[in-house]
């Protein structure tokens, strides 16, 4: 940081620039996944700053105040195979790349965040040696139980000489949802480099800027998320590392992600989707900063529209719930200031979460089977990327009068 009149500028965490002012602020709040222990509910929660700022010069989106990586994961209560729409999405990808890299029982493969094994034990059915890098200690355990072997451990540079020497070079590297969590990015893709065979690939997912700011996802935002990708800013980053992106596809996951390739120079052809991509992206204005100026104003309007609708219903004597407690949901609910007073509880599958209550407005966490139980009029999906999967869940809900609320971009009634 340097000091200008006093005050500390905020600097890109890829290129060092000065950042501008953040385009959105939403305030203090608690960390995503931190779930509150009844007994412990009285205790002060710890806040911290949330706001996102655009660099002009490198078109990273980032969060303007870090906390620290061990505050976050090293006990996590995310796991990944609670949703199986995602659990089909990895098997797909996992089967993708199989074949597109012609995977085999002499290959390796090296994925980060690894989870509970969600996605590696596609690669273990298949004979395909794997390993997994995860710091959360009580996840990492759980895919060990799966035979899925796991380091527990934060990727970086540290951990390069250990990898090597116990699994070697690996033909492909995978994070999803992991690269936007790294604040140190620049040594972060310097370390997958090194854990690369030089005709390896690195495949990496995470939501595309563009679809934030589109349908207005402003519960994407949430202290893990360090970085708001765009492929204009991700082509910049990597070429730090002397990696290159050589393709892109779009993914429906996750409010609308992006899948990059990522390999050494020139090792094979770049694809024609990723000059369209920075195209576009450009057309739209993810390269300039006029475009999230706007998104402020979005926001308000979204949260205004979700909080009439709620009012309105209770006005009317409806009985609200929730349904999920993922961490997207923790924001919204903190930011639209939606506790007790609008939800009665909500539920969740994952039996980790049930008996906690959710950070901030404390919502009790009930498993999923409640929902029939206590037969709430209206419920608010706050996964609302998985709606689909939770409609079809709770057919029964629904056939008994129970209706969902999908809470963005505009609130509306399913």
């Amino acid at each position: 940081m340097t000091e200008q009149g006093g005050c500390q500028d905020k600097l890109c965490l890829g290129c060092s620039s000065v950042l501008p002012e953040p385009f959105i602020d939403l305030g203090q709040m608690p960390l995503a996944n931190a779930f509150i222990r009844p007994e412990d509910a009285a205790r002060p929660e710890p806040t911290f700053p949330l706001a996102i700022a655009y660099c002009p010069v490198c078109h990273l989106v980032q969060l303007t105040e870090q906390v620290p990586p061990k505050q976050l994961f090293t006990e996590y209560i995310y796991f990944s195979s609670y949703s199986e729409s995602w659990l089909s999405h990895a098997r797909r990808m996992a089967d993708a790349l199989i074949q597109r890299l012609h995977l085999n029982s002499e290959s390796r493969v090296l994925e980060i965040g690894s989870n509970d094994g969600y996605l590696l034990q596609y690669f273990e059915r298949l004979g395909i040696p794997d390993l997994g890098v995860e710091p959360a200690t009580n996840i990492a355990r759980e895919a060990e139980c799966r035979g899925i072997p796991t380091l527990h451990r934060f990727f970086g540079s540290g951990l390069v000489e250990e990898i090597l020497s116990s699994f070697g070079k690996a033909d492909l590297v995978i994070g999803n949802n992991v690269l936007a969590h790294v604040a140190p990015i620049n040594e972060f893709l310097k370390a997958v480099k090194s854990c690369l065979k030089p005709t390896g690939v690195a495949v990496f997912e995470f939501p595309h800027v563009k679809e934030m700011l589109d349908r207005i996802e402003f519960d994407t935002i949430y202290h893990e998320h360090v970085f708001y990708f765009s492929l204009s800013a991700i082509k910049i980053v990597v070429e730090r590392t002397e990696l290159e992106v050589f393709d892109v596809a779009r993914q429906p996951v996750h409010g609308g992600s992006l899948r990059v390739f990522l390999q050494g120079k020139g090792m094979r052809p770049v694809t024609a989707a990723v000059q369209g991509m920075l195209a576009d992206e450009a057309r739209v204005g993810l390269t300039g900063p006029d475009r999230y100026v706007l998104f402020n104003k979005d926001v308000a309007r979204s949260k205004e529209r979700l909080l009439s609708l709620l009012e309105g219903l209770k006005a009317a004597g409806k009985r609200l719930a929730g349904y999920g407690a993922p961490a997207k949901g923790t924001i919204l609910l903190n930011y639209c200031s939606i506790g007790t007073d609008f939800l009665m509880f909500t539920v969740d599958r994952n039996p980790h979460k049930q008996g906690r209550l959710t950070p901030g407005m404390h919502l009790p966490i009930r498993p999923a089977e409640d929902l029939l139980v206590a037969m709430p009029d209206y419920t608010v999906i706050l996964p609302w990327n998985i709606a689909d999967e939770v409609l079809e869940q709770q057919a029964a809900y629904r056939r008994r009068g129970g209706r969902f609320i999908i809470p963005i971009p505009d609130a509306k009634l399913v």
